[in-house]
C-alpha cells in the first residue's frame, strides 16, 4: 500500500472500524457459543455466528488493505443490515434474554451509523477527486487534452509538497505561466502565455489539500481555457526522495485546431509537463535552473549575450 503522510479523518475512522471488524468476527468465529451467552442469544445457531464472523474478518481485512475505499465501508454496512435483521429476530424468541439482545442491538445499530457516515465521507472525498481528473464536461466533448507525468525529486516529501502548495511558486518553473495570484477562499487567479504571444487568464478553485499527499484543483466555471489538475506525493522507493505524480486536463482555447497551433510554437502539452517537472525537480535540488541558449533545458547551459531575454524565455524570475 502507497504511503501516506498524513490520512484523513475518513480513513482514519475506516481504519478503527476494520479493526473493530476483524475482532469481531475472530469472536464469532473463535468463541461462538460465548459471544451468544454474552449477547443474550441462548437459540443462536453456532454455524450462523460464525458465518457472520467470516463476513466480518473479510471485510475487515478489506478496509485495513484499502481505507480510503468507499466500497469497503458500504459493503460493511450491507452486513450491519443482515445483523440488524438476526437480532431484531432473536427478540421475538422467549428462550432469549430480551435485554441483552436488545443492549447487542443498540450496539450493532450504533456501529451502523458510523460505517455510514464513514462511507458518506469516503464517497464525497472518491467523488472531489473525479471532478478534479475531469473538469466541467471536456470528456463529453472528446476535446480535452489530457497529461500525466512522474518524476522523482531528491527532496523530502513534506519540502516537495509546501512548495508546490504554494501555487505563487508554480511560474518559476512552469514556462507558460506568467503569475498565479491567491484572492481568498480556496480561490486564485493564474494568467498564461499561449501561442503567439497571446494571454490567458482564469480562476481556479482547490478541491482537495491533503498535506504531504494530494493537492487538487480545478478552473472555474467560465474560463477561457477549462482545466483541472493534480499532483500526488509519495516516498520514493529506496529512500531516493520524493515521487511527484502530476495529471493534469485542459481543453484548448480553439479546441483541436488550438492543439495543432499549440505544437507549431514547441507548446505540446506533454513535452511541455515533462520539461516543467525536470525544471520543479532542478529548483527543488539545486536551488535555481540552468538557463540555456533556447526554450528546452535539454542543452547544456552555455554562457549568453542577454540573460534577461533568456530568463523571459523560460519564464524565471529573477
Amino acid at each position: 500500500m502507497a504511503h501516506h503522510g498524513e490520512r484523513s479523518g475518513a480513513e482514519q475512522l475506516a481504519i478503527g472500524l476494520g479493526c473493530f471488524s476483524i475482532g469481531l468476527g475472530l469472536a464469532e468465529v473463535l468463541a461462538p457459543r460465548a459471544l451468544a451467552h454474552m449477547t443474550g442469544m441462548a437459540d443462536a445457531s453456532e454455524a450462523t455466528l460464525r458465518t457472520f464472523g467470516a463476513r466480518e474478518i473479510g471485510n475487515g481485512v478489506a478496509i485495513l488493505a484499502q481505507p480510503d475505499r468507499a466500497a469497503w465501508l458500504w459493503a460493511r454496512t450491507g452486513g450491519d443490515a443482515l445483523d440488524i435483521s438476526y437480532l431484531v429476530g432473536a427478540l421475538n424468541s422467549d428462550a432469549n434474554d430480551k435485554g441483552r439482545v436488545a443492549a447487542a442491538l443498540a450496539a450493532v445499530l450504533g456501529v451502523t451509523a458510523l460505517d455510514i457516515l464513514c462511507a458518506r465521507q469516503l464517497s464525497a472525498t472518491a467523488q472531489d477527486g473525479r471532478q478534479s481528473a475531469a473538469a466541467s464536461g471536456r470528456d463529453r466533448s472528446g476535446r480535452g487534452v489530457k497529461v500525466e507525468r512522474v518524476e522523482t525529486i531528491n527532496r523530502p516529501v513534506s519540502e516537495v509538497y509546501s512548495f508546490w502548495r504554494n501555487f505563487e511558486n508554480l511560474p518559476r518553473f512552469m514556462r507558460h505561466l506568467e503569475s498565479v495570484e491567491s484572492i481568498g477562499g480556496n480561490r486564485s487567479r493564474w494568467r498564461a502565455r499561449g501561442p503567439a504571444g497571446v494571454t490567458v487568464e482564469w480562476e481556479a478553485e482547490l478541491l482537495q489539500d491533503r498535506p504531504d499527499e494530494w493537492i487538487a484543483w480545478r478552473s472555474l466555471p467560465g474560463a477561457r481555457v477549462e482545466n483541472s489538475g493534480s499532483v500526488r506525493f509519495s516516498r520514493a522507493p529506496g529512500a531516493r526522495g520524493t515521487e511527484v505524480r502530476v495529471q493534469l486536463q485542459y481543453v484548448p482555447p480553439a479546441g483541436a485546431l488550438g492543439r495543432t497551433i499549440a505544437k507549431l510554437f514547441g507548446e505540446e502539452p506533454d513535452q511541455q509537463v515533462h520539461e516543467d517537472l525536470h525544471r520543479f525537480k532542478q529548483l527543488m535540488e539545486t536551488g535555481e535552473i540552468p538557463l540555456s541558449d533556447g526554450p528546452s533545458l535539454w542543452r547544456p547551459a552555455q554562457p549568453v549575450s542577454d540573460p534577461d531575454r533568456l530568463r523571459s524565455m523560460v519564464g524565471v524570475s529573477r
